[in-house]
């Protein structure tokens, strides 16, 4: 199998999607050469602010039993009664070659430079490899230009909202998503984001998201805005993309 190029290599043992074998191979190498030691640990220290924005969730109950019962069965081929399906979540983190190939498609089609990093740290942090493609996606930038946030919204109007850094909002105040369904209309509010963190909003009775859709945050009064509208600063905003499948 051809090998992957060295800073493709760095980001997935650094993100957690290289197998064993890659993992030794990298720090062999690093072992000896400085220079990929010192690339190994900007790409960790470039990543590791995402660990403080998305909150730990629980693995499902019984979920280490049913990949244990999978594994079993699957051995043994006097087995006579069906193993209980392994969670598509499992399924999905132990096909990394699609995981890297879906990512990569996902980097070329909506992110550039420093934010197409970012953001991919972070589709990988919040585990999207079981989850359905989003329709489009947006990645916020705030007024200096900084990426703040990656927004992936489904044709339901599901919207996760991946925060890239924790904003300095006031503890008086929230962060409030919003989005332009119709371009001539007004903003719509999506949602609070009431812990600081990255989150799953949801958006009825309006159509399928679209390219060049706007998306924003805004520091608003701690229920929300009083108007319904956006009144305060804004943290990031930016157009949706259609990502290639």
């Amino acid at each position: 199998m051809t090998q992957r190029p060295l800073p493709d290599l760095i980001d997935d043992v650094v993100m957690g999607l290289a197998d064993a074998a890659d993992v030794a191979r990298l720090q062999s190498l690093a072992s000896r050469d400085p220079a990929i030691a010192d690339a190994l640990e900007r790409t960790r220290q470039k990543f590791s602010p995402l660990d403080a924005t998305a909150d730990t969730l629980p693995l499902p109950e019984g979920f280490w039993a049913r990949i244990e019962a999978g594994i079993v069965q699957g051995v043994d081929p006097e087995a006579t009664s069906a193993p209980e399906a392994i969670p598509q979540s499992a399924a999905a983190a132990i096909d990394l070659d699609t995981a890297r190939g879906r990512i990569r498609r996902w980097q070329i089609s909506a992110l550039t430079g420093i934010a197409a990093s970012m953001a991919l740290a972070a589709v990988l942090g919040w585990s999207l490899l079981s989850q359905p493609a989003p329709a489009v996606m947006a990645v916020l930038l705030n007024s200096d230009g900084a990426a703040v946030a990656l927004i992936e919204s489904m044709a339901d109007n599901t919207t996760r909202v991946i925060l890239l850094e924790r904003p300095d909002v006031p503890s008086d105040q929230v962060m409030q998503v919003w989005t332009k369904p119709d371009d001539s209309g007004p903003p719509v509010s999506l949602g609070l984001l009431e812990t600081g963190r990255s989150q799953t909003l949801h958006l009825e009775g309006f159509p399928a998201p679209h390219a060049l859709q706007l998306y924003e945050i805004t520091a608003e009064p701690a229920r929300g805005s009083p108007t319904n509208l956006p009144t305060g600063p804004i943290l990031g905003k930016g157009l949706a993309k259609v990502p290639i499948h």
